[in-house]
């Protein structure tokens, strides 16, 4: 029997910003030829515990070993010194670079570069572990799982032997999630010990050797995989038993309430971003729309909600009991006062969604709320509103008036559902609404579209995880490349047919 080497150890580490203790005396141990998934709420310290590994902050108490030394990492630099790489979820590649220019980029390798000598060392790194990338292939011509590919590899060549990934598959198709496990298995068996974060629990069963759980900045324990199961874990994070079932009743009778023929829109640099688009929303249902990034899920739902400029077609909105109005031409505040009660929950929270220097109050007079009655309507005043929101999705802010800005990503997103479902809308457009959000709350959120849905709203639902898009939606659309490239019945149709879809190998399927 092999003698277990341990990677890393950390013993006590507790990370402080002001008076906030994001992480207190967590102790953890990771074995080489261990795949270990990090499972915790939003704000329980998971992202803090792995920057404090990658040399982005530094402990205020404590001390993290590796291979059963002592060391200090201080900044990323010190972080490879120690054999440590993080594969973060936004890449910071130069696109007009190619794969190995991107992986040598900052290296001082004493001397002029041998870029050839460099591919051939890619080249072999590959062939070890089973990636799939051109060395000489430009950034901008890869796919996001060539990039995140191009990511992994460029710490290996650093000579990493412990690797973080931060949401790995959030924008992989299932296809890609399977190949990306594949070489992350290889790895293992290779000695390498890898830390993933991730609120998919169902990678976490399929992949991983252990779990460790963090609660409010604690450690709560780890478990072998094997031995648990997604309930169990879920219970874990949370404190207390969750119920972890998506309800997906049928409305009695949906109603056409969005139709979109033919759409089409251009950038500003004449690139068609949509091309023929039709599909139609009903009132009842929720329509989920599936793509790789940058398929025009984005120009999509700002296409319908006036905000993106459109080169032809149809959008055509019919409200309860009235003739069908033309959105084609209008700003949002247009189709607004024209009476059509629509909602939008955009991708760029702050950028779009919010004003960041408000806290919840301010944020909550962006809205009107004076028609109809919304999950979290309250007509008293906007703070009134702020509080109900805070309360019921349990919004981590120390009081309605603090800046959205300095909320956690997830927070920041609990804020503005819960304000767009408070405006009672009959039609609402949601881009990633779980995005960044813990398992808890995104069941939280996906019981609440369910609710709409359930009193005729029409609800859009663009989302990543293909699992959940199964369990939640009705129907779904699928986009490639701008295109529809299918929709099927969200109870009958399977990952791998949703995931040839998204690469357009599948065909096209009937609307």
């Amino acid at each position: 029997m092999e003698k277990t080497v341990c990677a890393i150890e950390l013993k006590g580490i507790t990370k402080r910003f002001g008076e906030v203790v994001a992480n207190d005396g967590i102790d953890l141990q990771l074995n080489r030829g261990e795949i270990l998934s990090l499972l915790g709420e939003n704000g329980s310290g998971k992202t803090t515990l792995m920057n404090m590994l990658s040399g982005i902050y530094f402990p205020d108490e404590g001390q993290i070993y590796v291979n059963g030394r002592p060391v200090s990492i201080r900044s990323p630099r010190d972080a490879f010194a120690n054999g440590i790489g993080m594969i973060h979820q936004h890449y910071k590649l130069v696109d007009v670079f190619t794969a190995t220019e991107n992986i040598v980029l900052g290296l001082e390798e004493g001397g002029k570069l041998d870029i050839r000598a460099a591919e051939k060392k890619v080249r072999s790194i590959c062939g070890k572990y089973g990636f799939d990338i051109d060395p000489a292939q430009k950034i901008y011509d890869m796919s996001v799982s060539q990039k995140q590919t191009v990511e992994i590899v460029k710490v290996l060549y650093r000579g990493a032997e412990i690797l973080i990934l931060d949401e790995p598959t959030a924008v992989l198709t299932p296809q890609e999630t399977d190949r990306l496990f594949d070489v992350l298995r290889a790895m293992r068996a290779d000695g390498k010990a890898i830390v993933i974060i991730t609120h998919k629990l169902h990678e976490v069963m399929a992949l991983s050797d252990k779990v460790a759980v963090l609660r409010k900045g604690k450690y709560i324990g780890t478990v072998q995989t094997s031995e648990t199961n997604p309930q169990a874990l879920t219970d874990m994070m949370v404190g207390h038993a969750v119920t972890l079932n998506i309800g997906r009743p049928r409305y009695a009778a949906p109603v056409p309430r969005l139709e979109v023929k033919n759409l089409t829109c251009l950038d500003g640099e004449g690139v068609k971003r949509l091309n023929g688009v039709s599909f139609t929303a009903m009132g009842g249902e929720i329509l989920g729309i599936a793509g790789i990034a940058g398929s025009g899920q984005r120009e999509l739902l700002e296409a319908i909600s006036g905000l993106y400029p459109v080169a032809g077609g149809e959008i055509t909105y019919t409200p309860e009991g009235q003739p069908a109005s033309n959105l084609i031409g209008k700003t949002p505040m247009q189709i607004k006062k024209a009476g059509v009660a629509m909602a939008f929950v955009p991708e760029d929270r702050l950028g779009m969604g919010l004003v960041g220097s408000m806290g919840m109050t301010g944020n909550m007079m962006l809205r009107s709320w004076k028609k109809g009655r919304g999950a979290f309507l309250d007509r008293k005043d906007p703070n009134a509103l702020a509080m109900r929101i805070w309360k019921e999705l349990e919004v981590v802010t120390p009081d309605t008036e603090f800046p959205v800005r300095r909320m956690s990503g997830g927070n920041v997103q609990k804020v503005l559902v819960g304000r767009e479902i408070a405006s009672a809308p009959s039609v609402l457009m949601t881009a990633y609404a779980v995005r960044g959000l813990d398992i808890n709350t995104s069941y939280t959120i996906y019981n609440l579209l369910t609710e709409q849905k359930m009193k005729g709203v029409a609800v859009i639902y663009v989302g990543e995880d293909l699992d959940v898009l199964l369990e939640l939606c009705d129907r779904i659309l699928v986009l490639c490349g701008g295109q529809v490239s299918g929709v099927v019945d969200a109870r009958t149709a399977t990952k791998e047919q949703i995931g040839l879809l998204m690469t357009r190998l599948g065909g096209k399927e009937g609307a």
